[in-house]
């Protein structure tokens, strides 16, 4: 088994049922489905900011070449 940290957040109401209805409709009600969403979006998150991140410092390296 995975060591698994734990996140206390609050979040909006509204988008909080939008999150359960989606994790619903994707993967059912399951225990543990949440924990799966969310993973899954936290992973996601950070894969878009290392690309944004990369973005960036090839966008600072390429400033004056050409």
């Amino acid at each position: 088994m995975l060591d698994m940290g734990k996140l206390v957040i609050t979040i909006p109401d509204e988008l909080e049922q939008e999150f359960r209805d989606a994790v619903y409709r994707r993967y059912g009600m399951k225990r543990g489905n949440l924990t799966r969403a969310v993973i899954e979006a936290l992973e996601q998150w950070i894969s878009t900011v290392r690309e944004e991140i990369e973005h960036q410092k090839d966008s600072k390296l390429n400033v004056g070449r050409g």
